[in-house]
């Protein structure tokens, strides 16, 4: 090696970089969902802000339960959604699907489902709703 040579370290955060391959899941998952809508819904989805957390704030988080994601907007079901003065957005939450999915791949699908929820949410599917999908998607019966 040369004398004029210099070496460069950086030293890798192991939680930044938990929180990068978290993020790239969850924008995969995204940009998966945005093509198999298609449009309208690819456009409308272009509207929300994704957002990519640890841990949701306390005052959101349900009593005794998880929360993986959060839609925090106007539903686009609602007259004047297209007007709405803040925009929606859609928040990810990493530390609870590290700790309920430990494996990366079941964590994948987790990401995938979640993020596929909070968009129902977006479009003004409510909870009951999005549990009849979900049970057709795993070819269940619609409750």
């Amino acid at each position: 090696m040369s004398e004029d040579a210099t070496w460069t370290f950086r030293l890798v955060d192991p939680e930044d970089a938990a929180r990068d391959a978290f993020a790239d899941v969850v924008f995969r998952a995204v940009d998966a969902l945005r093509d198999a809508l298609g449009e309208p819904y690819a456009t409308r989805i272009g509207a929300v802000g994704f957002l990519v957390e640890d841990e949701p704030p306390l005052e959101k988080r349900p009593p005794g339960g998880t929360l993986l994601g959060l839609f925090e907007g106007v539903p686009g079901s609602l007259w004047g959604a297209d007007w709405a003065v803040v925009p929606s957005r859609i928040t990810i939450f990493r530390v609870p699907h590290e700790r309920i999915y430990p494996e990366p791949s079941a964590r994948a699908r987790a990401v995938d489902s979640t993020v596929r929820h909070e968009v129902a949410h977006c479009f003004g599917t409510d909870e009951a709703g999005i549990r009849a999908i979900e049970a057709e998607r795993r070819g269940g019966p619609r409750r």
